[in-house]
């Protein structure tokens, strides 16, 4: 029921975090895009745990397997499965979870729900779960890039707890975001949020953020009326990721701080098209992309496994204390950052392929 997002470019993933593995089917994908095995691999590796001393340190490779859908390098316009096999799950670590509810995570609204549960590092519920969508986020990339050559897509990491990076959204690149460890192009900021991070950790606790999310040289058009508005499906997209509580895009809630006359974007001509002089709507326009930057914003809290002892219930209704075991990330924004690029491309890709659907008549 609601592992399926997209309507013409659908992704389904699938897989627990301790079960045989994670994958997703694609189904919509035009024919004849190039895509590779290491046009995936390339997304999850960032996205993979392990990958330096402030994330988990869980050991997995993360390496893409296509079971459908691409041959020789091309699409095929048939389903496209990818499975990422798990190797180093260690369940004996989430024993004292099995009858037991850890305080913020969905232990308790799963068992609620469904009445079982896979107590295995949260089943679902993990943020393990977005290998899929970081999969299907590469393939996304590449139909976009087929239809909009220009267009860029790149989050970076904007603030962790209280420290707050000074970051230029019109010419940050993937490179800065890349350069270190954190994923904040800031190298000042940087340094401070891995040392605050390495605290935290070493405190048995953890900490929150918010990432940046720009997209450049959209075109305008993109986005359907009332209830497909691209910001709305920009925000369950963000939102449907582990571990988010808000989102906001363009101006988001300083605009409730302003005037019509200071927050409203004046338009001109500039390069023979229409565009804005400022840039407050984030790009998107009465739910349409207008050309300009689309930039949104998404705040993640901290993790809620941690070392701590907090108090909690049994599953027999019991209270009691729980300090977790196992290997979890103090700060889940660093490997968040391509999840939240995979998700903006999912949106971006299925509005393109609606657009052009309608438009492939005129």
């Amino acid at each position: 029921m609601g592992n399926t997002f997209g309507q013409l470019f659908r992704v389904t993933t699938f897989g627990e975090s301790h079960g045989g593995g994670i994958g997703v089917v694609i189904d919509g994908c035009p024919p004849k895009i190039d895509i590779s095995e290491a046009d995936i691999q390339r997304e999850l590796d960032r996205r993979r745990p392990g990958q330096s001393k402030i994330t988990t340190q869980r050991k997995e490779e993360d390496r893409c397997e296509i079971l459908s859908g691409i041959f020789e390098g091309k699409t095929l316009g048939t389903p496209i499965a990818i499975l990422v096999r798990n190797q180093d799950a260690r369940p004996e670590a989430y024993t004292e979870m099995k009858g037991t509810f850890r305080p913020s995570h969905a232990d308790f609204t799963y068992e609620a729900k469904y009445g079982i549960r896979n107590w295995q590092g949260g089943g679902r519920a993990s943020a393990r779960e977005t290998i899929g969508r970081v999969a299907a986020g590469a393939v996304a990339r590449k139909v976009l890039e087929k239809l909009y050559p220009k267009i860029d897509i790149v989050a970076y990491v904007t603030q962790i707890h209280e420290i707050a990076a000074k970051i230029d959204r019109s010419k940050v690149k993937i490179e800065e975001v890349e350069a270190n460890i954190v994923r904040c192009p800031d190298e000042a900021a940087a340094k401070s949020m891995i040392a605050l991070i390495e605290k935290v950790r070493e405190e048995g606790d953890s900490i929150g953020g918010v990432i940046e999310c720009v997209v450049r040289n959209a075109p305008a058009g993109l986005g359907e009326p009332v209830f497909d508005k691209l910001e709305a499906d920009l925000a369950k997209a963000m939102l449907s990721l582990p571990a988010t509580k808000g989102f906001e895009i363009g101006s988001g809630f300083s605009a409730t701080q302003m005037r019509g006359s200071e927050h409203n974007d004046a338009f001109e001509m500039r390069d023979d098209r229409v565009r804005t002089s400022t840039n407050k709507s984030g790009g998107v326009q009465g739910g349409i992309s207008n050309g300009e930057e689309i930039y949104f914003r998404v705040a993640f809290k901290p993790t809620a496994t941690i070392a701590r002892e907090q108090s909690t219930v049994t599953a027999s209704h019991e209270q009691t204390k729980l300090a977790a075991r196992g290997r979890h990330d103090p700060c889940v924004l660093p490997r968040a950052v391509p999840m939240v690029e995979a998700m903006a491309a999912l949106v971006l890709c299925d509005h393109a392929l609606r657009q052009r659907a309608i438009s492939s008549g005129a």
